[in-house]
């Protein structure tokens, strides 16, 4: 009966990986973005005596973006930063870096930007979502949605003693998204594309401490978005519109004038032990027993919402403004 024995427990397997969390009590029912609960806002929308553009017609303007030579080069969906645009993005990423490990507490990364299918397996990306991912056949390697996946990944077969909770990364990565299905003007400029720079926020956490976690996890990312001076909100995600790995999820969005809608900027989710369980991430007790940990991320933030964000809320007719918070870094306060 081996053979059967086998063949049911690799049938079973698989099925359980398709399986995704069981969301917290607390997460609304909804089918989609619009049952999400709006839990506050912070800011005015920048108020214009002119025409404000959008950041793709900004960045034409001044030679910081530049999308037409980046299809030459890769397809739609890229860009190419451009001096004064390159160096700001540059900037943005090591603002807040620095606030996070010199701030927080956290513990900076920097890993493969490729990963093996096990380690996708372990934080959810696969086997059920093996098609929206930027395969590299010779290796049998995938390219990095977000950093979340090495990150956590580090942590994969671990059994961490309890005096090391809570562990706290973060890490600067690009991320690679196939984006299938999505158009329109959702896809224009910087807001939706194939490869993008973000810094991630990855916590490991008992299961009674999790929550907490979560909350300074949110606290950095509002933290952040008040630093950079852009009118947010945060929301609540219902049930039909969370991740299939998340248990709890709030996602905080910049609001864009010059496009009229919110932009979706960060994610930050506790899983449980959803991806504990994949990846047998666990702890051992005082009492020497053998626990699963939580585990939990966030993007803080996703940089070309935020890029955006910041030429469209901060144009002038002299020409873009640089938040306090960013000059030290950027060496500059305008873009003219």
């Amino acid at each position: 009966l081996d053979e059967q024995v086998s063949e049911a427990e690799a049938n079973l397997k698989d099925a359980l990986l398709n399986v995704p969390n069981t969301p917290h009590p607390t997460v609304p029912d909804g089918k989609d973005d619009q049952d999400n609960v709006e839990l506050r806002k912070w800011g005015e929308p920048t108020s214009f005596d002119f025409e404000p553009k959008a950041h793709w017609d900004i960045g034409e303007d001044l030679d910081i973006l530049d999308f037409e030579r980046a299809a030459k080069l890769s397809g739609t969906r890229f860009t190419v930063y451009k001096g004064l645009g390159a160096r700001l993005e540059r900037s943005v990423i090591n603002f807040m870096l620095n606030l996070h490990t010199e701030e927080h507490g956290f513990t900076e990364i920097l890993p493969p930007f490729m990963v093996g299918r096990a380690a996708m397996t372990g934080t959810g990306q696969l086997p059920k979502f093996e098609d929206d991912m930027f395969y590299v056949p010779a290796k049998d390697h995938f390219l990095i949605p977000t950093a979340e996946v090495p990150v956590t990944n580090i942590y994969r077969d671990v059994i961490l003693d309890e005096k090391q909770l809570p562990v706290k990364n973060c890490a600067y990565t690009q991320c690679f998204r196939r984006e299938a299905g999505s158009y329109g003007k959702d896809v224009r400029g910087l807001n939706r594309l194939h490869e993008f720079s973000k810094v991630e926020l990855v916590r490991i956490d008992k299961p009674e401490h999790s929550k907490q976690s979560h909350q300074e996890m949110l606290d950095h990312v509002e933290g952040l978005l008040k630093k950079l001076e852009l009118p947010y909100r945060i929301l609540r995600l219902c049930g039909g519109d969370m991740s299939f790995t998340a248990a709890l999820c709030f996602d905080f969005e910049v609001y864009s004038e010059a496009q009229k809608r919110w932009l979706e900027v960060s994610s930050v989710s506790n899983f449980d032990t959803y991806q504990a369980n994949r990846l047998k991430c666990r702890y051992r007790t005082a009492e020497k027993k053998t626990e699963l940990c939580h585990t939990l991320n966030g993007s803080a933030l996703a940089l070309p919402r935020i890029v955006a964000a910041l030429l469209e809320n901060n144009q002038t007719p002299e020409g873009i403004r640089i938040p306090k918070a960013l000059v030290p870094y950027c060496g500059f306060d305008m873009i003219d």
